[in-house]
């Protein structure tokens, strides 16, 4: 439980910034964990990263931190992948697009929502943890970009990459595997505790919900889940996560519609009941509701 509650406080404190100041790269381990015989989801320090390997080039799911670079290439190679030729990003944040520039200067093509690229560009404020992320050199840059989806024809499998508006952030996308029967939620799953939703950048619980429903709607009983943050998940862990948002949304919308403020929100202590489940994470119930109120 402890590494648990440290490993997500690295995520959600430091993710935003340079992993130099968050502490020693050497220490990190890089890991590759096998989902089927060409997924693997790799863990590191920041948001989990989806690998699909192939005599058509690696493809790559997000990045975390670019002093880690190096150590997740050889991670890649270590399964047999290669340098990655494709790398998408499934939103912004900083724990899932530091390396960008690292692998763009390597040749790797990068994708993402056309938001994404916006905020990667310009440059972002997260006020909730008061830090600031900087644009990204053109080399970092998304090179293409879409509004909705769109479909790779890659190593045998036809990947579906689809955008749920207002989720997580305004620019989230997830990545459905066809034949593999994988799909890599990004951000808007928290496998195991409160999410952090970013609603000054775009991102809302009911949104959250109705992207988790988008990936209900495509999953089956066989399907394997790789979450933003925490385990590999499948439709059952999905349903109970997605049943805790619904509970908190119905519950906060009804203290909202009562002209509650966030202050007397917290007060009213309305999803302690919750909080032995989900709160073993880096917020509890009371710094969550803070954090989401205004976009409920």
């Amino acid at each position: 439980m402890i590494g648990k509650i440290i490993s997500v406080l690295c995520v959600l404190t430091t993710g935003f910034i340079s992993l130099a100041v968050a502490g020693e790269t050497a220490e990190v381990k890089i890991i590759p964990i096998q989902v089927t015989k060409q997924v693997y989801m790799i863990t590191g320090q920041g948001g989990n990263i989806g690998l699909f390997t192939g005599g058509d080039g690696s493809f790559l799911i997000d990045d975390q931190f670019a002093p880690l670079t190096e150590k997740i290439v050889v991670a890649i190679k270590s399964v047999g992948g290669h340098y990655p030729r494709f790398l998408i990003n499934t939103h912004y944040h900083g724990d899932h697009t530091g390396g960008n520039e690292k692998l763009g200067k390597g040749g790797t093509l990068i994708f993402s929502h056309d938001n994404v690229r916006e905020r990667l560009k310009f440059g972002s404020f997260i006020k909730e943890f008061d830090m600031k992320q900087e644009g990204l050199s053109k080399e970092g840059l998304p090179v293409v970009t879409f509004s909705e989806d769109i479909t790779f024809h890659l190593n045998g499998d036809t990947i579906h990459i689809m955008h749920v508006p207002h989720a997580h952030t305004d620019g989230d996308s997830f990545i459905y595997f066809k034949t593999a029967n994988v799909i890599h939620a990004g951000d808007f799953f928290f496998n195991g505790f409160y999410p952090f939703i970013d609603v000054n950048h775009g991102g809302s619980l009911k949104g959250m919900i109705t992207a988790v429903d988008k990936v209900l709607s495509l999953a089956d009983n066989k399907t394997k889940i790789i979450p933003g943050h925490g385990p590999i998940a499948d439709k059952k862990q999905l349903t109970a996560y997605r049943q805790m948002l619904a509970t908190a949304y119905e519950r906060l919308r009804q203290l909202k519609a009562e002209g509650k403020t966030v202050k007397e929100a917290i007060v009213a202590k309305p999803l302690a009941d919750l909080d032995s489940v989900w709160g073993d994470g880096h917020f509890t119930s009371d710094r969550w509701i803070e954090i989401i109120y205004s976009g409920v």
